[in-house]
């Protein structure tokens, strides 16, 4: 039995990786700004209010960059190999998406590589389109996607699929 052209040799979707929840972001910024209260009151007493202002200000720049972060997090990146297609989607934060669709038989990875951190950057050249991919993974997971799709684009270039009791 030939697996048809449509079979996918590799799907993946990729997520940054966020060390908290939503949640548990939420409720650092409560026990900052209940610390930060509990901070500013002896320079209120003091007559120093404008300190409080500050602490507070702290506080919101925190809340922001909380937002943000669980905001980027819900970014996604889907890459699907058959033997006929590498298609890479990207989900943005507000709705929007990119889609890119290359031939695997043309397409080829280059990787950039830190000496101290591994592969820091993946890149997917196809005729003159370049499209960095992975690039929310930490370089561990960098190493695993890259090992994943490096073999799954050599099997797309191999040729046809057969199923283990065909090869006879």
């Amino acid at each position: 039995m030939t697996l048809g052209p449509d079979h996918p040799l590799l799907s993946v979707t990729l997520r940054p990786h966020r060390s908290l929840t939503p949640q548990g972001l939420w409720l650092v910024v409560i026990c900052v700004g209940l610390a930060s209260l509990v901070a500013a009151i002896p320079f209120v007493v003091m007559g120093f209010w404008p300190v409080a202002g500050f602490y507070g200000l702290d506080v919101a720049l925190l809340a922001f960059a909380f937002r943000a972060s669980v905001n980027s997090g819900a970014m996604t990146e889907e890459v699907a190999l058959t033997p006929v297609e590498l298609h890479v989607r990207r989900k943005y934060v507000k709705g929007a998406m990119e889609e890119w669709r290359f031939n695997p038989l043309w397409t080829r990875l280059h990787v950039d590589r830190h000496e101290e951190f591994g592969i820091s950057k993946i890149t997917l050249r196809s005729r003159g389109t370049s499209l960095s991919i992975g690039q929310s993974l930490g370089p561990d997971d960098k190493q695993k996607f890259y090992t994943a799709l490096s073999s799954a684009l050599c099997q797309a270039k191999a040729g046809p699929v057969f199923a283990p009791d065909e090869r006879e």
